[in-house]
This record gives C-alpha cells, structure tokens and sequence, in this order.
C-alpha cells in the first residue's frame, strides 16, 4: 500500500510568478510552504525540471489561472508523499512525468513538485534523460496519432530540431513510416542515423522535399517557430493545408486553412499514457531527446536567457538543490 502524505511543514524553493508579463520581469525565486498532494497526485522531491516555450507563455498569460503560479512543466524525481486513491507508486520510487502546473501555486522549477501524470523511471535512465521526454513524447506522439500517420504514409517534420520534432521524427519512424525532416546542422546526422531523410531549411525545400520524396509527402508535421514557411509546407503536402498540422503558427494556420491541435475534429486528450513506453525506449537506448544543458535551480535566468535566444539546441534542465540527496 502506498505511503499517504506527511502532516509534517515542509519549506521549499521555488520559482514563480505572481503577475503576467515578460518572464524575466515576472518570475523570482522564493520560499515557500511545500504543497501537499491531494486526491489523485503525488509530490516528488524534485531531481531535474525539462524547461519548454510553453513555460515562458504561461507568464504571459497563457491558461490563465489562480496566482502565484510556478513554471517547470517537465519532471523527474523521488516520491516522497501520494494523495488519496494513487495506488501504482509508492514513497521512494523514482518517477517522470508532468507537474500540475495548473493546480497548484508552484511546478516543477522548485525543491518540490506535485505531479498529475507520471511513469516510473525504468533501471538504465538517467533522470535528467528523464526529465527531457515527458512534454516532447506527449506532444509528438499525439500530433502524430491527430495525423494518423501509419506505415502507409510519408511524413514530414518540419523543425526536426526541435525537441517536439525530434520525438516526432523517432515515433514516425517506430510506427513504419518513411519520415522526412527539415532541419539545421546541429542535429541533421543524428535523424540521419535515425532513418529519416534530412534536408535543410530556406530556399528550395520545397524542391528538395519533394525530390527526395518522389512526388507530395502525404503528411506533415510543422513544429518550427513561426518562420512564414506554412504555405511553402502546403505545397509540399500537394497543395492541400488539411495534410499539414502546426503545433506553433497558429496565426497563419488560420488564414490557409491549416490544421492545428486546438482544431474541433482533433482529439485533445493528453497522452501521457505512452509516457512508459517511450521511457523504457529510451534507457534501451532507442529513444531520446536531446539535453542542451543544465542548470543549478538558482540560475533559471540564464536558462530563460539561452531558451529565448531561439538557440537553445536541446532541453535545457535546471537541477533544484535537493536532487543531491535522491540517489539512482
């Protein structure tokens, strides 16, 4: 039976915000009380903390919600407290997944997190490797099942150096498509090692993709910043916007009537149940996302600093100051 919550206080660091705006005018570092999981969660003793865009939005308002809030949506850690009715973990056994950013007043960039969804870490994976898959695995994974991509199909991903992209281009290839990606040096000769045809962006994609591909690629994943190459992927797709699905521009996905993950006919129900999978995957040593850097929790702004360069070239990570006591 699974340990249940201590009634002990405990006090944590932890970054948050308590109004919207720019993160680097918004968000501080403070102490606060550590909160308790409720029914359905459990709170780990964090041991690294996966940075995405997705946190710098939510300073800026993105889903907003009660204040103060916390960023670090990526998690990996030791259980050390379960709500009532979690019955597949129990405290000491290390964990990934997703921290309740939404319904609590910190996240996963502090000492202490609660978790919403999780897996367990399988023998072999490293935990900053694990803080890495959970948003890139969930959001790949169901912009490809949104596609219904198959063994059937060719793919495009486009910004394949991107995390998201990245986790997309393997899940392809794993579900027995012939994938093709765009994307810039860093990472090209490892997607090429992983099966998929690599070109890169600027002029004449369009000419390139469709060479190598011999003809339309059927379907196409765009997980780039917004960069005005939506309609050029519309042409790709053979002229039909309904074969493209964007994750980013949602701006210009309007205008040309391409698909998008807010769309109605798409299922928006998370997917971390496939979080297991791909962990195990990845401590086989066939599955990964890159790790940029990482970053003691007290220097979240130079994390801030290179993930809005535009240049991050990987997860970045930060390491709260309690990870030296959580041992595997």
């Amino acid at each position: 039976m699974a340990d249940h919550a201590p009634t002990t206080a405990v006090t944590m660091n932890a970054v948050r915000f308590h109004d919207y705006g720019e993160p680097a005018d918004v968000l501080r570092t403070e102490q606060v009380a550590a909160p308790t999981p409720e029914l359905g969660r459990i709170r780990v003793v964090v041991h690294a903390c996966g940075l995405n865009p997705a946190d710098w939005a939510l300073c800026r308002g993105l889903f907003r919600g009660k204040l103060p809030r916390g960023i670090g949506l990526e998690v990996s850690g030791t259980v050390d407290a379960v709500g009532e009715g979690v019955t597949d973990v129990a405290v000491g056994d290390l964990v990934l997944g997703s921290a309740d950013y939404a319904g609590g007043h910190s996240a996963g960039a502090a000492d202490r997190a609660i978790m919403n969804n999780w897996a367990r870490i399988p023998t072999g994976l490293d935990l900053v490797q694990a803080a890495a898959l959970p948003m890139a695995v969930e959001t790949a994974y169901r912009s490809l099942e949104g596609l219904r991509v198959t063994a059937d199909h060719t793919l495009l991903v486009h910004g394949a150096g991107t995390t998201v992209g990245f986790a997309a281009v393997q899940i392809g290839l794993i579900r027995g498509a012939r994938v093709f990606a765009t994307a810039g040096d860093t990472y090209a000769d490892r997607l090429r090692a992983f099966g998929a045809t690599v070109t890169s962006y600027g002029d004449g994609m369009v000419e390139r993709v469709i060479e190598a591909a011999g003809g339309p690629v059927d379907l196409i994943l765009n997980t780039a910043p917004p960069s005005g190459a939506l309609p050029d992927l519309v042409r790709i797709a053979g002229g039909d916007p309904r074969r493209v699905l964007t994750i980013t521009d949602f701006g210009a996905a309007a205008e040309l009537g391409v698909r998008t993950s807010f769309d109605e006919d798409m299922d928006r129900s998370l997917r971390y149940d496939v979080l297991g999978e791909y962990a195990q995957r990845a401590a086989d040593g066939k599955f990964s996302i890159p790790v940029a850097a990482t970053f003691p929790l007290d220097q979240w702004r130079t994390a801030l600093e290179l993930s809005t360069s535009g240049h991050p070239k990987g997860k970045l990570v930060l390491l709260p100051a309690d990870s030296a006591v959580i041992s595997g």
